[in-house]
C-alpha cells in the first residue's frame, strides 16, 4: 500500500485517488480482509483510464501479486458531498444512458457514533444480500471503523432507490444519520457502467447476474 501511494503521487494523469481495504465477507464488517483491496481513481477521459490501467507500473505490480482482479470503468451522473475535503467526481453533462446504475457512498464517522453505526450494519447487510435486484456489492474503506465506503451495482435507478429509501434497515439508518448527525463528512455519488473486465471469485459478477 505504501509503494502504491508513491506511484500515484508521481502519476501525471491521475486526478483524485484512494487506496482501500475491505471487511470480511462482503466487506460490511469492521474486521479487515487482507486478501481484498481496491484502487479508486479518476481520469480526464476514458482513453487515459484504459491506458493507465494496462500500462501504469502500480497496476501492473498489483496484477502480478493478485490471484485475480476486476476492473470497472464508470461515468459519474450525480454527486454531492465531499471526500477528504474535496468533491472528487464531476457529473457528465450528457444524458444518462439506460443500463446498470452504480451507487457509491462514503462517510467519515464521528468517534462518538460509530458504535451505533456498526450495530445497524448486520441488518443492512442481510437485507441487501437478500435483495434479488442487487448485481454486486462490497464494503471497503480507508480506515477501519471510521472511514467507510459502500459500492453497489443495480439494474436501474428505481430498484436502487427502493432499497435505499424504503422502510427497511437501510432507510431507518439513513433517517438516524440525519437525525443524530453521525457523520463528519459524507459523499453520495451515482455512476453509469461503461465497461468491466476480469473476475471476482472466479466469475464475472455481472454476467452471473444476467444468467440468473
Amino acid at each position: 500500500m505504501g509503494a502504491a501511494r508513491l506511484s500515484f503521487w508521481r502519476m501525471p494523469d491521475v486526478g483524485f485517488w484512494k487506496l482501500c481495504g475491505s471487511g470480511t465477507g462482503e466487506g460490511f464488517t469492521p474486521r479487515p480482509n487482507t486478501a481484498v483491496w481496491a484502487i479508486l481513481a479518476t481520469w480526464p477521459d476514458e482513453a487515459t483510464a484504459r491506458r493507465n490501467l494496462s500500462t501504469a507500473s502500480v497496476y501492473r505490480r498489483w496484477a502480478r501479486h493478485a490471484a485475480e482482479s476486476w476492473h470497472i470503468l464508470l461515468r459519474p451522473t450525480s454527486a454531492r458531498g465531499e471526500w477528504s475535503g474535496v468533491a472528487p467526481f464531476t457529473p457528465s453533462p450528457d444524458p444518462a444512458p439506460e443500463g446498470p446504475v452504480v451507487a457509491l457512498t462514503r462517510a467519515t464517522m464521528r468517534a462518538s457514533t460509530f458504535l451505533r453505526f456498526w450495530r445497524r450494519v448486520p441488518d443492512i447487510s442481510a437485507v441487501i444480500g437478500q435483495d434479488p435486484n442487487v448485481m454486486f456489492k462490497i464494503g471497503i474503506g480507508e480506515v477501519p471503523l471510521l472511514h467507510q465506503v459502500t459500492f453497489s451495482i443495480w439494474p436501474d435507478t428505481a430498484t436502487m432507490a427502493h432499497f435505499a429509501r424504503g422502510d427497511g434497515p437501510h432507510g431507518r439508518a439513513i433517517a438516524a444519520v440525519r437525525r443524530e448527525g453521525w457523520f463528519k463528512e459524507e459523499l453520495y455519488a451515482r455512476f453509469r457502467l461503461i465497461d468491466e473486465w476480469g473476475t471476482w471469485g472466479g466469475v464475472r459478477p455481472l454476467d452471473m447476474k444476467d444468467a440468473a
